[in-house]
């Protein structure tokens, strides 16, 4: 049985096609059933009145609607909310985090992450498997859904607009290391039969995979997020092992080229402060040398300690005194705002409580001392 939430307009149209439609209104079909799906969130398609009744009969016949599983459903004191999904042979997250403005939804793309980063939680579990495109667009259209029926609303809401205003790639797993099933989801995302979000308010995150980001600026390109979280290479290669493959300056490249066809004009640097690890004045130099050869936005996060990390958060005044550091250079810098932390929904904390389903018995975090001497080597690298 095909799974229609895996589908865009175009694979969704040839799925018409395949099933008996008259060739000359599957474009219409898809069209139809993708506003169904995912506009007014439906989960049986005798909903879909506008669609004729035989038609119906033969999709129930040939496809199916398979929405995710919640087994979990935690909102803090902030509003921030998570839900925990199963799906098989794991879990993963998805959190929304409501503000003034806008509702953003950070979703996930892996159960699990194979890069080792070494201050992340998520990696604890290792790489389970990636996700499907139903499964990280399902992440979407399950919130949707909760966020309405939570206000009361049946459908879309009155003014044509989805509680969820902005996604964010930035949840379990790297995004770019299951591109062939994440760009479909970002198209599904963008398509106005769908959920017609703007590129400016899609935005993937990639711990730096180079010809993953070069093949997102062809085939989909949002906005983009680099998670950088050091600023040199030596130190880099600690955190962040995959720096071992694609170093600073191929990663810079990188992102320049992205620019050329990215819906903003700057890319984002992501950077987690660890007490007396990357959070010194000599590192906020070394980061305001590599934020003028992009053009860039920096976004200081403190962090969330998690049970057996090695880590631990910097000091507010010394997340603070780097902040001054970058923006006396003139580089825009902001703090992330911690959401979240008390239902483990806040940064580096997908997975929580989740036990670790693949018995992993070497930890992937570097020893102090390692961390301690690359530090002591980073003015010897180039940045």
């Amino acid at each position: 049985m095909q799974n229609l939430l895996e589908l865009t307009a175009p694979t969704l149209a040839k799925f018409f096609e395949h099933i008996g439609e008259k060739p000359a209104s599957v474009k219409m079909r898809a069209k139809q059933t993708l506003k169904w799906l995912h506009q007014s969130q439906v989960g049986d398609f005798s909903e879909m009145t506008d669609i004729a009744k035989t038609t119906r009969e033969t999709l129930a016949r040939h496809a199916e609607i398979r929405d995710l599983n919640a087994i979990k459903d935690s909102t803090a004191s902030d509003g921030t909310r998570k839900w925990l999904f199963d799906v098989g042979t794991s879990a993963v997250d998805a959190v929304f985090i409501p503000e003034d403005d806008r509702g953003t939804l950070c979703i996930s793309s892996q159960a699990g992450c194979a890069l080792d980063c070494a201050f992340c939680s998520t990696g604890k579990q290792g790489f389970n498997r990636n996700l499907s495109t139903a499964e990280i667009i399902g992440q979407l259209r399950y919130a949707n859904r909760a966020l309405k029926a939570d206000q009361g609303i049946v459908g879309r809401t009155p003014d044509g607009v989805q509680p969820i205003t902005n996604v964010v790639m930035m949840g379990m797993g790297e995004p770019l290391a299951n591109v062939d099933a994440v760009i479909p989801a970002l198209e599904l995302m963008l398509d106005d039969n769908a959920y017609g979000l703007s590129r400016r308010r899609v935005t993937v995150s990639t711990s730096g995979m180079v010809p993953q980001i070069d093949e997102l600026s062809q085939r989909c390109p949002v906005a983009l997020a680099v998670s950088l979280h050091a600023p040199n290479d030596a130190l880099r290669d600690v955190l962040v092992p995959i720096n071992k493959r694609y170093p600073i300056k191929e990663l810079l490249a990188a992102c320049n080229r992205y620019l050329a066809h990215a819906p903003r004009d700057f890319i984002t640097f992501e950077y987690v402060m660890l007490d007396g690890v990357n959070d010194q004045p000599e590192h906020a130099d070394q980061l305001i040398k590599i934020a003028r050869q992009v053009p860039s936005k920096l976004n200081l996060i403190p962090f969330n300690p998690f049970p057996n990390s090695e880590f631990n958060k910097s000091p507010r005044e010394r997340i603070l005194a780097f902040q001054r550091r970058l923006s006396d250079a003139g580089i825009v810098t902001t703090i992330r705002k911690t959401r979240g932390d008390a239902i483990d929904a806040a940064c580096g904390q997908l997975a929580g409580q989740i036990k670790d389903r693949t018995r992993r018995t070497i930890a992937i975090k570097p020893a102090r001392a390692s961390i301690d001497a690359t530090s002591a080597q980073a003015t010897n690298r180039s940045e």
